[in-house]
């Protein structure tokens, strides 16, 4: 028999899976039932789609995968894992409250492996419990790559200590084998993706049909412009950009590569200009109404940074949309995201999608019934969830500051829905 192959010469990243069942199967059932069967009943078609990496990627090798559930409830999913290669371990519940024990066991399995023989590259934890933050800050302190796949809200500190994150709607994606696939797996390791491809830099020598587009409207506009708007320019010109914006991963790192005087800012939600005309000095000052809510928020949570006009015309949009007929939650962000475009209050296609998953884990619901102040109702209830997990202290005005602009103006000015 031949002698393995070393270590350096074996393809693809050495990984590992770690899969906390109870968390993220609960969180998918809250969002499409339909993806948490695919979860649960086919780990491996997501297995695999993660193992193959996207654009500007290696391939993974997943060296140790396992699968910590509580045996009273889901035993019947044992099979399925198990014929995945998954080792399932049990957690049965060990308190009156009915606490499992997955939390430490997957610790105590994972410190194994950050200290194994195999040198693992990069670990998964599939769990959007904040309490594995400080696992995640241990394989950091030992320089491994570190990816958070969240079927749920994501605290603020678990989020930014990862390196990456398969956020909810992009994880149904891969389980619904829509065509936001592709951009789910690219966008799994963001930053690798964008050192690759920086050593492609000499294809901004020749504009494409999208960026032209680009640098004609830039060209025309009377001042700097909003991101949102050329994004959905540069959209409508090359739609297959979708994916991954050209191999760049996103919007902000492809207009930058453009040169031919596009300039681009990621401030205040982002920024593109035409540099012979203007410059960042130009851009809209900042407002200072009130306490400056918005701009705290935004600055500690993920909460976009959106006016409270663009919450509105928003919120509003999508209780059109869903009235109209029933739709995908990929196609209503699409056609919502339009919408604001078209209504001149332009917000990015992830802005969209993050309020909806907020209005999803608030308790409302993405049916014909809601209207406009029922999505603001719960969309505030879950900003103001975000905000407590963030440990953010506000006084009576600061609240109502808070209400009254992640509601787009839609709320009454009492208490109101407050619901947790």
């Amino acid at each position: 028999m031949s002698d393995p192959l070393p270590q350096s010469r074996r393809p693809g990243i050495r990984a590992a899976m770690f899969v906390d069942f109870d968390n993220v199967y609960t969180g998918l059932m809250a969002l499409d039932p339909a993806a948490a069967k695919r979860f649960a009943e086919d780990p491996k078609h997501w297995t695999e789609a993660l193992a193959a990496g996207g654009a500007g990627e290696e391939s993974r090798r997943f060296l140790i995968r396992n699968c910590y559930l509580n045996p009273v409830i889901y035993s019947k999913y044992r099979p399925y894992w198990t014929r995945a290669g998954f080792r399932v371990i049990d957690c049965p519940s060990l308190t009156q409250r009915g606490k499992s024990s997955t939390d430490i066991n997957l610790v105590l399995d994972a410190m194994d492996a950050l200290s194994g023989a195999a040198h693992v590259e990069e670990f998964f934890v599939a769990s959007a419990d904040a309490d594995f933050t400080s696992l995640v800050q241990r394989f950091r302190a030992a320089d491994r790559m570190t990816t958070v796949i969240a079927a749920g809200a994501v605290a603020f500190a678990y989020r930014e200590m990862a390196d990456s994150v398969v956020e909810s709607h992009d994880f149904v994606a891969i389980l619904n084998g829509t065509s936001a696939e592709i951009h789910a797996v690219a966008s799994v390791q963001t930053q690798r993706a964008e050192g690759a491809v920086k050593t492609t830099k000499s294809k901004a020598t020749t504009l494409s049909g999208a960026a032209k587009e680009v640098c004609d409207f830039v060209r025309t506009a009377p001042g700097p412009v909003v991101g949102a708007m050329v994004a959905h320019r540069a959209l409508t010109a090359d739609p297959s950009l979708k994916t991954d914006w050209g191999g760049w991963g996103k919007f902000g790192s492809w207009v930058a590569q453009i040169g031919h005087g596009v300039e681009y800012s990621a401030a205040r939600g982002g920024w593109v200009w035409d540099a012979q005309r203007f410059s960042g000095d130009d851009l809209p000052a900042e407002a200072e109404d009130g306490p400056g809510i918005e701009e705290r928020v935004a600055r500690v949570t993920d909460v976009p940074a959106l006016s409270a006009a663009q919450f509105r015309q928003l919120l509003e949009a999508m209780a059109a949309r869903l009235h109209e007929q029933p739709v995908t939650r990929n196609e209503l962000s699409r056609v919502v995201r339009d919408d604001c475009v078209a209504a001149g209050q332009p917000v990015s296609r992830s802005a969209v999608n993050f309020v909806i998953q907020g209005v999803v884990y608030a308790g409302g619901s993405l049916s014909e019934e809601m209207t406009a102040q029922e999505l603001a109702a719960a969309w505030a209830r879950n900003v103001e969830e975000l905000c407590r997990l963030a440990l953010m202290e506000f006084d009576d005005a600061e609240k109502l500051a808070l209400r009254r602009w992640a509601g787009g103006g839609l709320l009454e000015s009492g208490p109101g829905d407050s619901r947790a």
